[in-house]
Formats: C-alpha cells, sequence, structure tokens
C-alpha cells in the first residue's frame, strides 16, 4: 500500500496555507500545520483547511508534563486535527497522557529523532556517545508502542526497522523526503519518495519539494507516482 502523502504547509500565514491547498486541489488530501503557521494563525488554521474538505496533521511536539499534554492533546483534537506529535523522550506516561487526551479520533505520533541531527549532533544533544541513530530510533520507538500510540515519526533510514519490529502495529511517518537532486537543506537523514515507500512508511511529510516548485502541483504528482511504483 503506498504512503499517504502530507504537504508540510511552512508557510507564514493562514492566507498563503490556503492558497497552497486550493492550488493543489484534489491531488493532495491530508496537509502538515507545523509550528509557523500555528503560532501566526492558531486553531482558526486548522478549521478552515478542514473546511476545504482536508485532514491536518498538526506537528507541535508537545513536551511538558503529562497533565499539560493531556488537555493540549484534547484541544488539538477538537480543533479538528487527525493527527498530532509529541516528542518521545517526554516519557510513557506523557505519551500515553496526549493518547488519552487525544482520544480515538486523532492519532498520536511520538517524535524519535529529528531528521536534522546526525550521530554527532544526538549525541552532544543528548550528553553522551550515541553508537547508533537507529538503535536510539528503536528504543523510543518501543516507549511508544508501549504508551499506545499510533506511531512514530523517524527518518525513511530507520522506517523499515520500525515496521519489522513492531509487526507493522506502530505507524511510522517519514520527514525529509526529497526528488533525487534536490537539496537537503537544513535535514541530515533524508530519503527519496521511492525509499521511503521501500521502507514500508505509513505517512510521508512533503516539504520543500512541493512547496518551493515553481510547479508544485507538478511535482506532487511526480512523488505520487513514485511512491506508488515503488510500493505496488
Amino acid at each position: 500500500m503506498s504512503p499517504v502523502p502530507i504537504v508540510a504547509l511552512d508557510v507564514p500565514d493562514a492566507g498563503s496555507a490556503l492558497a497552497l491547498v486550493r492550488r493543489l486541489g484534489d491531488g493532495c488530501a491530508y496537509y502538515k500545520v507545523g509550528g509557523e503557521l500555528f503560532t501566526a494563525s492558531g486553531p482558526s488554521v486548522v478549521e478552515a483547511i478542514r473546511r476545504e474538505g482536508k485532514l491536518v496533521f498538526l506537528d507541535l511536539k508537545f513536551h511538558d508534563i503529562p497533565n499539560t499534554v493531556r488537555a493540549a492533546a484534547r484541544s488539538a483534537a477538537s480543533c479538528g486535527a487527525s493527527l498530532l506529535t509529541v516528542h518521545a523522550i517526554g516519557g510513557r506516561a506523557m505519551i500515553s497522557a496526549a493518547v488519552e487526551g487525544a482520544g480515538a479520533g486523532c492519532g498520536v505520533l511520538a517524535v524519535t529523532v529529528l531528521t536534522s541531527l546526525d550521530q554527532i549532533g544526538l549525541s552532544e544533544a543528548l550528553g553522551r556517545q550515541v553508537a547508533s541513530v537507529s538503535d536510539e530510533v528503536s528504543r523510543l520507538a518501543r516507549v511508544a508502542r508501549d504508551a499506545r500510540a499510533h506511531g512514530v515519526v523517524c527518518s525513511g533510514h530507520e522506517a523499515a526497522r520500525i515496521s519489522a519490529e513492531h509487526g507493522g502495529n506502530l505507524a511510522t511517518l517519514v520527514p525529509g523526503v526529497r526528488l533525487a537532486g534536490d537539496s537537503v537543506n537544513d535535514q541530515s537523514r533524508v530519503v527519496t519518495p521511492a525509499a521511503a515507500a521501500k521502507a514500508g512508511a505509513t505517512y510521508v511529510v512533503l516539504g520543500r519539494t512541493v512547496t518551493a516548485s515553481p510547479e508544485p502541483t507538478a511535482a506532487l504528482n511526480r512523488i505520487i507516482d513514485e511512491l506508488s511504483l515503488r510500493s505496488s
């Protein structure tokens, strides 16, 4: 089965976001609202995208005490999000609280290791030598599974391992997807759409490869074709 494509609305305001949603039209059913757009426009932008008949992945990466995250997840689900993120490093109790707050209609994804981090950067952030980014992702995925999360956010380099270790019972969302030849920008662990599909990704997030293209609809269609061909 092909991964579900999610276009990242990493734009500064609701007007720009809705213009892109309308430009892509029936080509995309799912959109990511992240920190930049949500901080500028608040819950109303999620509600506006839902009125366009689209689904919303609210990527705010909650990380706080369980009670606060439970309430935040409840608010995210109430404004129309179908997926939301928390940081896996917040621990089992925090992730469980998010799952409880979000309820049955909104899936909680635990962010394992940001795709902007490589082994050196992760070791520096954690204050210890990390032998393998993949092992750290796997460890955090087990925490997420124990907390009954819908899935995890990981790079395409780890998605196949997570799927194998959890028997397909833990969804994988892969950001940092780039067409061959595209700039990696500030990402360290990127994959092509074909590689993400081959790894068994459940969802893929498409950012600047689509949104910075002079022809975003054509770029999106090319990615969807590549995802479908590799997963067929």
